[in-house]
């Protein structure tokens, strides 16, 4: 009974991860909604390439959530949704959002790599919508 078990719960716990790296766009959609940029910090390489609107470097976990957080406060958001997403191949995902917020509306590109067992965005790119 017990191996029956483990097995069990080991295909649970697989297909509860493979669902949330599966998402994980989607995920990142609802955390820009919300304006939460720790959440999205979470996700997070080392070091951040962050282009915000006219503003680009290459920052530290800590200070891209910082920036990220002011970009928050400045433009509220409303709505997000994904636009494109590409998760073909095993080591890469990106995925473009459409950012509803008070002051405009903003394209977001995100572009993961993976390392180790998870996904981590390298850069994040936040533009206005043409």
């Amino acid at each position: 009974m017990k191996p029956l078990l483990s097995l069990l719960i080991f295909f649970v716990h697989f297909s509860s991860f493979a669902a949330k790296q599966g998402d994980i766009i989607d995920g990142l959609s609802a955390h820009f909604k919300a304006g939460n940029s720790k959440e999205i910090a979470a996700y997070f390489s080392p070091s951040v390439d962050l282009i915000i609107i006219d503003d680009e470097d290459v920052y530290s976990k800590a200070q891209a959530e910082q920036i990220l957080r002011s970009f928050f406060t400045k433009y509220i958001p409303l709505k997000s949704s994904v636009i494109h997403r590409l998760n073909t191949n095993p080591n890469y995902r990106y995925g473009a959002l459409s950012v509803v917020t008070k002051n405009g509306t903003f394209r977001v590109s995100i572009t993961m790599k993976k390392a180790g067992n998870a996904f981590f965005i390298t850069e994040l790119r936040i533009e206005t919508e043409k």
